[in-house]
C-alpha cells in the first residue's frame, strides 16, 4: 500500500472537515478514536466473524443502493463540470489521488444518494482505516504503520489462537490501550499492534490484497469528501 499517498489523503481530507465544520482548535482525537471503535464493530458486524448462531457465515460481498436517485442522476461529471467544489481540476487533486486518472475520483463517486454498487464488506474495512490514519497523524505516529509483510506469515501457517474473534478481541484490546495507557512509547506500540492485527484480519482472515484495501480507501475517501459538498 501507498501509504504516504493516503496520509496526504487523510490529511486533506480531515483539514477539510475541520475547516467546513468550523472545529478549529477542538482536540478531536476522542471522538476519532470511538469512531473507530465504532467502525471496527460494524466491520465486524457486516464480516459476521462471530455470529455462530447465524446459518449465514460469509459477508455480503456486492450491494446497491439507490436511495432517492435514478441512474440518470448518478451521470459522472467531470472535473470541468464544478462538480468537485474547489477541487476543480487534475492539477488540485494531485494530492488526492494518483496524477493518471481518466477522471476526478470525487466526481467518479457520484452522488452519495445515487445508484451505486459497491462492496459493503471491503468498505466497512476502508472507513476504518480512515480512523487510524487520521489517529497515526493526529498523534505523529505515522511511522508505526509501516509495518513488515512479515507479519502476516505466522498467521498464515499456523492460524489464529481463539480464530478471527481471538485476533479482533486482541487487536480491540491493543487498540485501548493506545489511548489509555500514560507511557506514550507504550501507547505507540499497542497502535502499532492494533494496526497490525487489523491487517491481518483483512489479508489472512478475509483474503484482502493490499491492492484492494488502497484501492477501496481511495475509493471512499472520494465518496466522503462528496458527502462533505452535500451535506452530510
Amino acid at each position: 500500500m501507498n501509504l504516504e499517498k493516503m496520509f496526504e489523503m487523510q490529511a486533506e481530507l480531515d483539514s477539510r472537515i475541520i475547516k467546513e465544520k468550523g472545529l478549529e482548535g477542538r482536540d478531536l482525537l476522542p471522538n476519532t478514536y470511538v469512531a473507530l471503535i465504532t467502525e471496527i464493530g460494524e466491520f465486524a458486524n457486516e464480516g459476521r466473524l462471530f455470529k455462530h448462531w447465524s446459518d449465514q457465515q460469509e459477508p455480503k460481498r456486492k450491494a446497491i443502493t439507490t436511495a432517492g436517485a435514478t441512474t440518470e442522476n448518478a451521470t459522472h461529471f467531470h472535473c470541468e463540470s464544478e462538480d468537485c467544489g474547489e477541487y476543480s481540476n487534475r492539477e488540485d487533486f494531485e494530492n488526492l489521488s494518483e496524477p493518471d486518472y481518466d477522471e476526478c475520483p470525487i466526481c467518479k463517486a457520484g452522488s452519495v444518494t445515487a445508484y451505486r454498487e459497491f462492496d459493503p464488506f471491503l468498505e466497512e474495512y476502508a472507513d476504518c482505516i480512515h480512523f487510524f490514519l487520521s489517529i497515526a497523524i493526529k498523534k505523529g505516529w505515522q511511522e508505526e504503520l509501516h509495518v513488515s509483510d512479515e507479519i502476516f506469515f505466522g498467521f498464515e501457517e499456523f492460524g489464529f489462537e481463539g480464530g478471527l474473534s481471538g485476533l479482533y478481541l486482541e487487536m480491540q484490546w491493543s487498540l485501548l490501550n493506545s489511548r489509555m495507557f500514560k507511557d506514550e512509547e507504550k501507547k505507540k506500540e499497542h497502535f502499532r499492534a492494533a494496526w497490525g492485527l487489523f491487517l491481518v484480519i483483512g489479508v489472512v482472515g478475509f483474503g484482502f490484497t493490499l491492492d484492494q484495501i488502497e484501492k477501496a480507501y481511495m475509493d471512499k475517501n472520494a465518496v466522503n469528501h462528496k458527502r462533505q459538498q452535500e451535506g452530510y
